[in-house]
C-alpha cells in the first residue's frame, strides 16, 4: 500500500514536470533557439573579440631600393597586407631563421596579391642589391611582392629604432658584428601596424619571428587582415 502510494506521488511529479517544461521545450524548438543559452552566447562572444586586432598606429614612411636597383616606398604595399622584418645578409645567428620563416609565410599565402614581405638590411655597406638578390635567390624568395631593401645606414637605423621601435645595432663583440631582435611587424592594407593580444589583454605590438608559436600567430592574424 506504502509502495503505490510512493510511485503515485512520483507519477503526480513526472505529471506537473512534464506540464511545466514540455511546452517551454518545444517552444524554443519552434524558435530554433535550443543551444542559445546564456553560457554559450559567452563563448561565441569571446571568440569573435579574438580575432579583433589591435591597430598599434601607423607603420613609419619609408624609401628604399630593391633587390632589382628599384626604388620601393611603403606606397608600393598599399592595399596589402604584408610582414616586415630587419635582417642582414651575412648574420651567423638569428637571420637565416627568421628568413626561413618568411619563406614559410611566403609559401603559405603565395600567389595572393594581396600580401606581401619587406626584408631590409641593417649591413646596408655590405649588403648591395646584387648582394640581396643573390640571397633571396639561396633563400627561394619567389613572390614579386618580396622586397629585400637596402639604403642609407642612418636612415635605416632611424627607421628601425626610431619608427618601429625595433632595436637594431652594431656590436663588434657578437658574432655578426650588428645586434638586432627577431620580431616581425605586420601592416595592414591601410599601412597600420596591428597586433593581437597576450593572455593578458596586453598589444603584443609585433611577433617572435624566430619560435614556431609567433609564426603560427601571425599567420593566423595575416589570414584575418587579408579578409578586411
Amino acid at each position: 500500500m506504502l509502495k503505490n502510494k510512493s510511485y503515485i506521488g512520483i507519477s503526480f511529479i513526472i505529471l506537473v514536470f512534464g506540464i511545466y517544461a514540455i511546452p517551454k521545450i518545444v517552444d524554443r524548438v519552434e524558435k530554433n533557439s535550443i543551444v542559445q543559452g546564456d553560457r554559450l552566447d559567452k563563448v561565441d562572444g569571446s571568440k569573435e573579440s579574438d580575432q579583433k586586432l589591435v591597430k598599434v598606429g601607423p607603420a613609419p614612411k619609408f624609401e628604399l631600393i630593391n633587390q632589382d636597383n628599384v626604388k620601393i616606398s611603403n606606397d608600393f604595399y598599399k592595399g596589402k597586407v604584408y610582414v616586415l622584418e630587419f635582417f642582414f645578409a651575412t648574420c651567423p645567428s638569428i637571420c637565416p631563421k627568421m628568413n626561413a620563416n618568411m619563406v614559410t609565410l611566403q609559401n603559405t599565402f603565395f600567389g595572393n596579391p594581396n600580401f606581401g614581405i619587406a626584408s631590409i638590411t641593417i649591413d646596408p655597406e655590405h649588403d648591395t642589391p646584387a648582394v640581396l638578390k643573390e640571397h633571396g635567390e639561396l633563400l627561394g624568395a619567389k613572390s614579386a611582392n618580396w622586397n629585400f631593401l637596402t639604403g642609407d645606414k642612418q636612415y635605416i637605423y632611424d627607421l628601425s629604432n626610431k619608427g618601429f621601435n625595433i632595436y637594431v645595432g652594431e656590436n663588434s663583440k657578437v658574432q655578426g658584428g650588428f645586434e638586432h631582435s627577431g620580431l616581425f611587424a605586420l601592416i595592414d592594407k591601410n599601412g597600420n601596424i596591428r597586433c593581437r593580444k597576450d593572455d593578458y589583454g596586453n598589444p603584443i605590438l609585433y611577433y617572435d619571428g624566430l619560435e614556431k608559436k609567433g609564426v603560427r600567430e601571425i599567420q593566423q592574424d595575416i589570414q584575418i587582415l587579408l579578409k578586411e
